[in-house]
């Protein structure tokens, strides 16, 4: 029998392995591992939590990306996972490791590029982390939001009501589903 790799789960099959595996001890977690946010429920507010990694040499090639822009993309990659959940970003960070070949203005460019999003998407930069690389750039936003979330009272949560479009940009991956029970 041949040995099962990371290729041939690919992305969503890892994401779905370490979900199965995982343990939720607090039922405020209403939505934990997934593809965009996860879901805690507060009472009356839900909060929306997304996290993503940008790797150079797989996610960007600095050849061709201005720091500046690549500073936006890390935080409208995570603003964009928020408002999947028809949530609203609120706050951000920003951890980066860095290796000894940037200097002091690249990273600058890097933050204009962040201080711009945060700007046009009207988020706060409230923390992050620092660490050195051996080679390349390494990124990591985690972006918090509220939301506006219901119960549908089969376990699941709805993050559309009534009278909403939903668009997709790309194809729903194959074994997914949009339903729309309670949704006229």
């Amino acid at each position: 029998m041949e040995k099962e790799t990371i290729k041939s789960l690919g992305e969503f099959g890892l994401i779905d392995r370490i979900k199965k595996n995982a343990v939720i001890f607090n039922t405020n977690t209403s939505l934990g591992i997934g593809d965009d946010a996860a879901v805690i429920d507060n009472g009356n507010t839900f909060t929306l939590i997304s996290t993503d990694l940008l790797l150079e040499g797989v996610h960007f090639d600095l050849t061709y990306t201005p720091l500046k822009h690549l500073g936006y993309k890390a935080v409208a990659v995570n603003v964009s996972d928020i408002a999947a959940m028809n949530g609203t970003p609120r706050q951000i960070t920003v951890s980066i490791a860095i290796s000894n070949r940037f200097d002091l203005e690249a990273i600058d460019e890097f933050y204009e590029g962040v201080n711009a999003a945060c700007e046009a998407y009207h988020i706060d930069l409230v923390g992050g982390d620092t660490a050195s690389s051996r080679s390349g750039l390494v990124i990591s936003v985690t972006a918090v939001g509220v939301g506006s979330v219901t119960t549908t009272g089969e376990g699941s949560v709805s993050f559309f009501t009534r009278g909403f479009f939903v668009c997709f940009s790309t194809f729903v991956r194959a074994g997914g589903s949009v339903t729309t029970t309670g949704v006229g």
